[in-house]
């Protein structure tokens, strides 16, 4: 695109400019159009797992729920408690919603289809999710009120542990594909199973790992049964119970913008990204970008199948799944991992 606006009689610098804006558009807009559509198709798969009938209203199907609930935030007053830190108290919803955004940045959707294809696009990710635990922890320390600020030391806590052991699992996917570029990751994914299968997750090695990423993308986001975080009961339902309107909502878009970047890792990460599930070449011919919207929507939906039918975790037992048995588990791995590629892939030599 920078090509075409240079052609288009624009300088290097403002068309490298525009393409970028233009480039950011297309990714977040969409995002933010998919996050609406998610919050809506969860609610239906709540309520088919429930025997209910979901959102059927407002709307052919109740297509337009998640619209009308948008509308009406938007309409509301935007309530600052009195002895809140004003300054903060608006800025953490800010931080986390574009948290959420600027991750997205580095996601191949197809060859050649992403924002940024750098060389290190795992270690971005990595470092730019892990900020997200600031919006969260001053939401809860500047609402001054004691239960949203024990709900962040709960949210701050459960990050960091549970980051751990995705940092040890994304160590056997990089071990493996032997870049941190996300595109060379999916492509190293290509036939790496006899030749057919397409995706890490179908190897014996990297399966286990594959496990405890998806279950670890959940407590990363809060979802059930590990949404400590809001337990409705002990922390009268978490770091953004002061919060109200645009300013409430946002919380929800960048939580929801995760559940779909920790849906796209998935697939990503294990499953082959863009490629087809098998080397069939009649496959080819459906767009690298439909096959990852298809995994998406999978993973999506184990997501809401969870949490419609896992009851929630105690804390403890939350931490100690991620300290005594993901972090142990992840680092055996690691050395198995990198053992097997010596011997296979590096004839055993140094």
């Amino acid at each position: 695109m920078t090509a075409l606006f240079q052609h288009w009689g624009a300088s290097y610098e403002w068309a490298w400019f525009w393409s970028m804006v233009i480039g950011i558009l297309v990714i977040a807009l969409p995002l933010m159009l998919a996050v609406a559509m998610i919050i809506y198709a969860e609610r239906k798969i709540w309520a088919a797992i429930a025997l209910r009938r979901g959102p059927n209203v407002v709307g052919p199907w109740g297509l337009l729920q998640s619209f009308a609930d948008g509308l009406k935030v938007f309409l509301k007053e935007t309530i600052i408690p009195t002895n809140a830190n004003k300054g903060l108290f608006l800025i953490a919803p800010i931080v986390t919603f574009t948290v959420a955004l600027i991750v997205w940045a580095v996601v191949p959707f197809q060859p050649g289809v992403v924002l940024a294809d750098v060389n290190v696009g795992l270690l971005y990710i990595l470092a730019a999710s892990s900020l997200g635990v600031y919006g969260v922890i001053v939401a809860g320390w500047a609402s001054n009120s004691k239960y949203p600020f024990f709900s962040a030391l709960r949210a701050a806590a459960q990050m960091v542990s549970y980051e751990v052991s995705i940092g040890f699992v994304l160590i056997t996917v990089v071990l493996y594909a032997g870049t941190f570029n996300l595109s060379q990751i999916v492509l190293a994914q290509k036939g790496n199973i006899f030749g057919v299968f397409n995706g890490f997750g179908f190897n014996p090695l990297l399966f286990p790992m594959w496990v405890v990423f998806f279950i670890s993308s959940m407590a990363e986001t809060f979802r059930t049964p590990f949404d400590l975080v809001e337990a409705e009961s002990e922390l009268v339902a978490g770091h953004q119970t002061e919060y109200s309107s645009m300013s409430f909502a946002l919380f929800w878009l960048g939580e929801y913008a995760n559940v779909i970047l920790m849906c796209a890792l998935n697939a990503i990460l294990f499953w082959g990204g863009w490629l087809p599930p098998v080397e069939i070449p009649i496959l080819y011919w459906i767009p690298g970008i439909i096959w990852l919207f298809i995994k998406m929507g999978f993973f999506f939906f184990c997501f809401g199948w969870v949490k419609a039918t896992v009851p929630r975790y105690r804390y403890d037992q939350l931490m100690r799944l991620g300290w005594k048995i993901f972090l142990p588990l992840s680092l055996v791995f690691v050395v198995l991992v990198s053992g097997w590629l010596m011997l296979t892939r590096y004839g055993g030599g140094a």
